[in-house]
């Protein structure tokens, strides 16, 4: 997975996150497989409605699958 750099970060779209406030940027497949990982640990760990966690999935995976959308 590439280093994603605060100046990198700060200048993607607001489309190019998962998560509420800017939180699990997915700006490729690398972010998006470990998106999908964190939202999982946090989830377990019972810091991340089940709600959450599906609405990280599915922005995560359309990312994955190759597919444009917000």
């Amino acid at each position: 997975m590439a280093k994603l750099t605060t100046t990198r970060r700060n200048s993607l779209p607001k489309s190019a996150f998962a998560g509420p406030g800017r939180s699990y940027p997915v700006p490729d497949k690398a972010h998006a497989v470990n998106a999908k990982a964190r939202a999982t640990q946090q989830f377990k760990a019972g810091n991340l409605t089940k709600s959450a966690k599906a609405k990280i999935d599915a922005k995560a995976n359309k990312v994955i699958r190759g597919k444009k959308g917000k």
